[in-house]
């Protein structure tokens, strides 16, 4: 391994740096939910326009986070986070000040790029800055801790810059803070890299983004659906003799493909935000298309579920330890699928009351579900393959995410009256959630 450190490194401030690369991240996903009726009206754009703006961060993202972890390794972590940063700012640049939706689009492909660099670098400095076990929990759970305040300030700060602003103002927003984590991390931050045994598995990066492109396209493209299944199929089968004939150095060894207990977790945490993004896709999309709440209300009633979620969150390590991590999943994912099903009876959110329900519930849920499938698909394998496992399981959050607002947001759009379509995609949701749980039930964990 090598490290270079700079004098008087105040690790405080290294921590500051590495929340706020995850900030960033988690501010902008929250806050272009809101933002999608907005520019829908700027730039003429229909919806599965509008499914791409989000999808194409999801997507990029998803497809690229386990070799950003990967590059982290060979090339440096401090020198990956930069390089994340900058990639992270120029998709935000490109997203704010584009001309047509097609640009938008692009900006935002650019920044998922961005994330899927920023996000395993951040985590894989505080392995190595933070060498004692209890501190380095510690630091983890800040890192941690910044989703769930992203989740709570994202949709609320967004919700007025877009009424206030204006929609271009959720992307700039985000380009000082990229430049702030860009320039003070080389002053602060130590450098350091292990490439012993790694290597960027380009055939498995290849054929497995190119799996994920095509479902994805399958999601939200109907008349695709048939051509984009026709990829997806020789694609996948590729992915795997892929890494078969790759081995030890696989972005995903066959091994842990067929490790059940991993599998598991995986199904669980794609069931869970394949129900939760798409209530964040089409709820404030609803909210504002039906006049229910402009985007400053909209933004503030999306406070129940991150609430929640920020509140009961740390508690899911020790409620897990006590009653397990099985029953906890179990009781999260049907909680969340209650909470979505509670939001199909809303009449497309105007029943506000219904509304609020139906997102506290889904974020208590959430705060259940989230902490033990990270742990458990990490303690399903050898600790050699930790960071692999939970690079697989947080590629299987975004997969679910890009599927669940590409499906539900489909569905949504193939009703003729919203509140009808609203309610069918809750209902789909909610049962793809409820599988989820009974995934989790039916699995030793």
């Amino acid at each position: 391994m090598s490290r270079t450190t700079p004098a008087h490194v105040d690790r405080r401030v290294i921590l500051f740096i590495l929340c706020l690369a995850v900030l960033i991240a988690q501010v902008d996903t929250s806050v272009v939910n809101l933002a999608v009726h907005a520019i829908g009206i700027g730039l003429h754009a229909p919806l599965p326009a509008l499914q791409w703006v989000v999808d194409g961060y999801n997507l990029s993202y998803a497809a690229l986070l386990m070799t950003g972890g990967t590059l982290a390794d060979l090339l440096g972590r401090r020198r990956v986070l930069q390089v994340g940063a900058a990639v992270f700012v120029l998709g935000s640049l490109l997203a704010g000040l584009a001309p047509t939706i097609a640009v938008l689009i692009a900006g935002r492909v650019l920044a998922g790029v961005g994330a899927a660099l920023l996000l395993p670098a951040s985590l894989a400095l505080i392995r190595v800055i933070w060498a004692d076990p209890h501190e380095r929990a510690h630091a983890i759970g800040v890192w941690a801790g910044t989703n769930g305040a992203a989740l709570a300030i994202g949709p609320t700060l967004g919700g007025w810059l877009i009424q206030t602003v204006g929609w271009r103002s959720v992307f700039l927003l985000i380009v000082p803070i990229g430049l702030a984590v860009l320039l003070w991390a080389p002053r602060v931050i130590p450098e350091s890299r292990d490439a012993q045994g790694r290597r960027v598995d380009l055939p498995g990066q290849w054929f497995g983004g190119l799996f994920l492109a095509a479902l994805a396209v399958a999601a939200i493209a109907h008349r695709l659906l048939w051509p984009a299944v026709g990829v997806a199929l020789p694609a996948a089968l590729l992915f795997v003799r892929a890494e078969r004939r790759t081995g030890g150095g696989a972005m995903i060894p066959l091994p842990l493909l067929r490790n059940a207990r991993l599998a598991m977790a995986n199904g669980v945490a794609m069931a869970m935000t394949f129900g939760m993004y798409g209530v964040l896709f089409l709820l404030p999309l609803s909210w504002l298309r039906g006049g229910v709440l402009n985007a400053t209300g909209a933004g503030l009633a999306l406070l129940p579920m991150s609430l929640a979620f920020v509140a009961l969150s740390h508690r899911s390590g020790p409620w897990s330890k006590r009653f397990g991590a099985r029953p906890m999943m179990a009781l999260g994912m049907a909680l969340i699928g209650a909470g979505i099903a509670v939001l199909a009876f809303s009449h497309a959110g105007q029943r506000l009351g219904l509304a609020e329900a139906g997102l506290f519930l889904t974020g208590v849920g959430m705060a259940l579900n989230t902490g033990p499938v990270l742990a458990t698909a990490v303690a399903a394998v050898e600790p050699a393959r930790a960071g692999t496992a939970s690079a697989m399981v947080n590629t299987a959050r975004m997969v679910g995410a890009t599927l669940g607002v590409g499906v539900l947001g489909s569905v949504f759009a193939s009703a003729s009256r919203m509140a009808t379509g609203f309610g069918l995609a809750m209902a789909a949701g909610a049962a793809v959630v409820f599988a989820g749980a009974l995934l989790a039930v039916s699995t030793g964990a």
